[in-house]
């Protein structure tokens, strides 16, 4: 058996067991897939796919067992490769952060310009999406790190990491009624329209079970994955906001007026996410200390090795 039938094996997978467009992103032709995974087939003694004539169709049952072996080996790979690039040039190379909307357009912009002056020659990426999709692109392998709220936290073959809290906080425009309250409650704010994050989004389901707790239904106006598309709405008077409080800023957000809801919605925590047995380079250990002064590599090594995986800010 070789490196070569278990990327095939692996790619005929991502590729929804499509030969041909696995031998295309490989950059080989569809009979040589084919005949090396009949081969590792023969070797192994047992079927990796099934198959409806000459088509595979899917996994059997050991077939599941062969993929995620290929899948640790094929990640040891990748390791070994990091190494070497490590020792060759530890201060430049290519590094993908996958995040959401509000952690790229809020919390980030400063630690990605720390970082940045301090290796200029890496390549940084940014791709964003919901918080499922940006696990899933470190668990492809598309992203070195993942960041965003306890959604990620779940997922089974990733690394998450507690950064820092943060609270949701209301926004109206100038002179609204509800700036008159002494201490904001949910019924107060649920007698008006609401403009909020997308349910897949930014501790969205802290702020349903909150009125589902007082057996409120509000009227939610309209959902969004941007703040800023909340704070633009809300400026037009068509209901009262509730977004992340890193989104709000006094100087910049002139027509609007914010309440805090803290004390409503609960606290929320940031994380970033790693996939598991990943090899990191040192200017990721450096990116993630930007972004958590709290956190430093030798706690973050012990967390990946599972010594501290209850670690909670």
């Amino acid at each position: 058996m070789n490196l070569h039938q278990f990327r095939f094996v692996r790619e005929a997978v991502r590729q929804n067991y499509n030969l041909t467009e696995a031998a295309k992103a490989l950059f080989t032709s569809q009979p040589g897939v084919s005949k090396a995974i009949i081969e590792l087939e023969e070797e192994l003694g047992v079927d990796i796919f099934t198959r409806h004539g000459k088509r595979i169709r899917g996994l059997t049952e050991p077939g599941r067992a062969v993929l995620k072996a290929v899948e640790v080996i094929m990640q040891e790979i990748d390791s070994l490769k990091s190494i070497g690039k490590e020792f060759a040039a530890h201060d430049s190379g290519s590094f993908t952060i996958a995040t959401t909307h509000t952690q790229a357009r809020y919390a980030l912009p400063k630690v990605v310009q720390a970082f940045t002056q301090r290796f200029p020659k890496v390549r940084l990426s940014l791709l964003q999406g919901n918080p499922k999709q940006v696990a899933d692109m470190v668990l492809s392998g598309h992203a070195d790190i993942a960041l965003a709220t306890e959604a990620i936290t779940t997922v089974t073959g990733l690394v998450s990491i507690p950064c820092y809290q943060w609270e949701h906080v209301v926004v109206v425009p100038p002179e609204h009624p509800l700036l008159k309250s002494k201490s904001l409650t949910l019924e107060e704010i649920a007698a008006y329209p609401l403009i909020t994050y997308d349910s897949a989004f930014t501790g969205r389901v802290k702020i349903d079970h909150a009125f589902q707790l007082r057996h409120l239904k509000p009227d939610v106006l309209l959902e969004a994955i941007d703040a800023d598309v909340i704070k633009t709405y809300v400026e037009l008077g068509l209901g009262v906001g509730i977004i992340a409080g890193m989104a709000y800023d006094a100087e910049r957000d002139k027509n609007l007026r914010m309440l805090s809801a803290g004390h409503l919605f609960g606290t929320n925590v940031s994380r970033v996410a790693l996939k598991q047995g990943a090899y990191l380079r040192s200017y990721v250990y450096t990116f993630i200390e930007l972004l958590a002064p709290t956190l430093n590599r030798k706690l973050i090594e012990q967390v990946m090795n599972g010594e501290k995986e209850m670690y909670e800010l």
